[in-house]
C-alpha cells in the first residue's frame, strides 16, 4: 500500500448552524473552493486525477424537486400495515447511528472567532479519527462541567419517562437558562442535540462509559484512571463499528475486501496484524476524510430517514422528523433539537435496534430505516427556517453542494474504481418498491444534462437501489401480494460505488490511527460480558448501558 502518493487536499469540514445532516457534515470553507492546490488540511480528494462534473443550477433543482417525495399527511401507512417504502435489512436507528458517527469523525474545535478571522484557510486541529471527542470533549481537565467530581464518571442529565425497555432512560446534561430561553445540551459537541433520537443515544453512550467505570471497579477492586476508561470504550466504539455498523450499511462482503482479516477472525483464525486492501483512499502523512466520502458517498442516510417515528409505546403520539404544516395550516410537534424536550418521550431503544424479537407490525414492533434510493421523505424537502433559510430542499443542497465541491460524476468514479457504469435508462429517480419501481423515470428524462453524468451522490443512491429496480420491472402486469413482497422485502444496502468508498474511508482512518485497536492491539476484543453469544454492537452497547444507573 502506497501512502506516500500526492494527494489534493482541500478545506476542513464546518459545523455550519444544523442544517440536518444524518450522515455528512457541511464542509468548512464549502462556499470557498481552495485557490492553491498545494494547501494541506484535514480533508482531500480521494479521486483527485477527475475532473469535476458541471450541470446547470435549473438541471439540479429539478432533480432536487424529483427526488422529494410527496407528502403523506398521516404518516407512511398505519403500524398494522406493511410500508413497502421500509428497508427490511436495516433497523431505523442504525440512521442516528451513522449520525452520532459522523459527528464524531468531524470534531470542529475551532472557535467562532479564529472562523471569522480565516474562514478560507482553517483547518481541523485534530486528525479524524473514531475516538468519541463529542462524548469527551477536551477532557476532565478542560472540561470539568462534563464530568463528576471523581473526573472519571460523565454527568448525566433528567431522568426521562416513556420506555417499558429502560426505565432509567437520561436526557443529556443541559444548561439553566433565563425564562424563555432555550435549555442547550452541555455535550462533547452540540450537533448531537440536533434531535431527539441523536440527543439520547448520545446520552445512552454516556451511561455506557459509567457502566465501564462501574464494571472495571468492580472487577479490578479500585476506580480506574479516566484514560484507561476511555481507552476501553473507545475500543468497544470501534468494533461495533467495523463488526455492526460497516457490515449492516455496506454488507459483509464489501467489507471483507477492504478488511481480509476481518473474515480470518470471524471464521476462528487468529492473526497479529490487520493489512487494509485501500485501492483508492491514500494519504501522504496522516490520513483525511475525502469529500467524495463527505460530501456524497456518507450521505446516503438522508435516504433512510423515515417521515415518522414512535419513541417509545407509553406515549400513543408518532412524530415528524421536522415539525410540518398540517391541513389547517398548523405546524405539527417535530424532533427538533437543540432544546429539552417534554419528559415522556424517552426513547425506547427496541423500537430502532435489534435488541429482541418483536412482531413484524404494530405500535411495538421494529421500525425499520427507510430504502437507501433515491427518494428522500417530503420533510426533507422543506426544511424549516431554523435549519435552512437558504434552500429549504435538502435533496438540491446536496446537488448543490457537490457542485460547489467540484465532485466528479456517479460514471466517472465507476469508470476509475472498474466497476460497470450504470446505463442511463437504469439511472430512475424515487422509490424502490414494486408500486414505484416499474414507473420510476430515468434522470435523463429530467434534463439531458445528466446524460453519463449523474451526480455522485445521486449515483451512489441509484446504484443501491438496483437490485429492488430491476426486480420490480420485471414484475408481471398484475403481480401477487406474494411476487410485490418479494420485491418489497429485498434488503437495500450500498452498492459497489458507495460501498467501497466508505468502507476504504472507516478503515483507513481506524488503521491510519496509531490509537485505534487495529493498531495498538490487533488480538483486542470487547469485554466477554458484554457481549451476547459472542457478539458485540450497538444492541448490546445499549444493554450495558442500560445497567448504568
Amino acid at each position: 500500500m502506497n501512502m506516500n502518493e500526492p494527494t489534493t487536499p482541500i478545506h476542513t469540514l464546518r459545523s455550519q448552524n444544523s442544517a440536518y445532516r444524518p450522515h455528512g457534515s457541511t464542509l468548512r470553507g464549502a462556499e470557498f473552493p481552495p485557490k492553491s492546490s498545494l494547501f494541506e488540511g484535514k480533508f482531500g480528494r480521494m479521486f483527485r486525477t477527475l475532473p469535476a462534473a458541471t450541470f446547470s443550477e435549473a438541471a439540479l433543482e429539478a432533480l432536487g424537486k424529483a427526488m422529494t417525495a410527496e407528502f403523506e399527511e398521516d404518516g407512511p401507512t398505519p403500524e398494522t400495515e406493511v410500508d413497502d417504502e421500509e428497508n427490511t435489512g436495516i433497523a431505523a436507528g442504525y440512521t442516528y447511528l451513522g449520525q452520532f458517527i459522523d459527528h464524531d469523525l468531524t470534531f470542529d474545535p475551532a472557535s467562532s472567532l479564529q472562523k471569522n478571522n480565516d474562514p478560507e484557510a482553517l483547518e481541523d486541529f485534530r486528525t479524524p479519527r473514531f475516538d468519541l471527542d463529542s462524548i469527551y470533549g477536551r477532557g476532565p481537565d478542560d472540561q470539568p462541567y462534563l464530568y463528576r467530581d471523581d473526573a472519571v464518571h460523565m454527568l448525566l442529565g433528567r431522568k426521562v419517562t416513556g420506555s417499558a425497555f429502560d426505565q432509567n432512560t437520561r436526557d443529556v446534561l443541559r444548561n439553566i437558562p433565563e425564562s424563555g430561553e432555550p435549555a442547550r445540551a452541555l455535550i462533547g459537541d452540540p450537533r448531537n442535540d440536533e434531535n431527539t433520537i441523536v440527543s439520547q443515544l448520545q446520552s445512552t453512550v454516556l451511561r455506557f462509559h459509567n457502566r465501564v467505570v462501574d464494571f472495571l471497579t468492580k472487577r479490578d477492586g479500585s476506580i480506574p484512571k479516566f484514560e484507561k476508561v476511555q481507552q476501553e470504550v473507545r475500543w468497544h466504539y470501534q468494533w461495533l463499528i467495523l463488526h455492526d455498523f460497516l457490515p449492516t450499511i455496506i454488507g459483509k462482503e464489501t467489507l471483507y475486501s477492504v478488511l481480509p482479516q476481518l473474515k480470518e477472525e470471524a471464521d476462528g483464525l487468529c492473526f497479529h496484524s490487520f493489512t487494509p486492501n485501500l485501492k483508492f483512499f491514500k494519504w501522504k502523512e496522516e490520513p483525511f476524510i475525502p469529500v467524495e466520502f463527505a460530501v456524497a458517498a456518507y450521505r446516503f442516510g438522508h435516504s433512510m430517514v423515515r417521515p415518522i417515528y414512535r419513541l417509545n409505546t407509553s406515549n400513543s403520539d408518532r412524530f415528524f422528523i421536522f415539525p410540518v404544516k398540517d391541513k389547517d395550516g398548523k405546524f405539527t410537534d417535530g424532533l427538533t433539537g437543540f432544546k429539552s424536550f417534554p419528559e415522556d418521550r424517552a426513547v425506547d431503544w427496541t423500537l430502532f435496534f435489534y435488541i429482541e424479537d418483536r412482531p413484524k407490525l404494530g405500535s411495538n414492533r421494529i421500525q425499520p430505516a427507510y430504502k437507501i434510493d433515491t427518494s428522500l421523505v417530503n420533510p426533507l424537502g422543506f426544511l424549516p427556517p431554523s435549519v435552512a433559510k437558504d434552500i429549504p430542499s435538502l435533496a438540491e443542497r446536496n446537488l448543490k453542494r457537490g457542485l460547489r465541491m467540484g465532485l466528479p460524476s456517479g460514471q466517472a468514479v465507476a469508470r476509475l474504481m472498474g466497476i460497470p457504469i450504470i446505463p442511463d435508462e437504469q439511472l430512475l429517480v424515487g422509490k424502490a418498491n414494486a408500486a414505484d419501481g416499474a414507473n420510476n423515470q430515468a434522470i435523463t428524462k429530467i434534463s439531458s444534462e445528466f446524460s453519463n453524468n449523474a451526480p455522485l451522490w445521486y449515483y451512489i443512491l441509484a446504484e443501491a437501489q438496483q437490485e429492488v429496480q430491476k426486480a420490480a420491472q420485471h414484475l408481471p402486469q398484475n403481480p401477487t401480494n406474494e411476487q410485490k413482497d418479494k420485491v418489497n422485502n429485498i434488503p437495500v444496502r450500498l452498492g459497489p460505488v458507495g460501498g467501497r468508498i466508505v468502507g476504504e474511508v472507516f478503515v483507513g482512518l481506524l488503521y491510519g490511527d496509531s490509537h485505534s485497536y487495529l493498531r495498538q492491539y490487533p488480538g483486542w476484543k470487547p469485554i466477554p460480558e458484554f457481549c451476547r453469544n459472542g457478539h458485540f454492537g450497538i444492541a448490546e452497547l445499549i444493554l450495558q448501558a442500560k445497567e448504568s444507573k
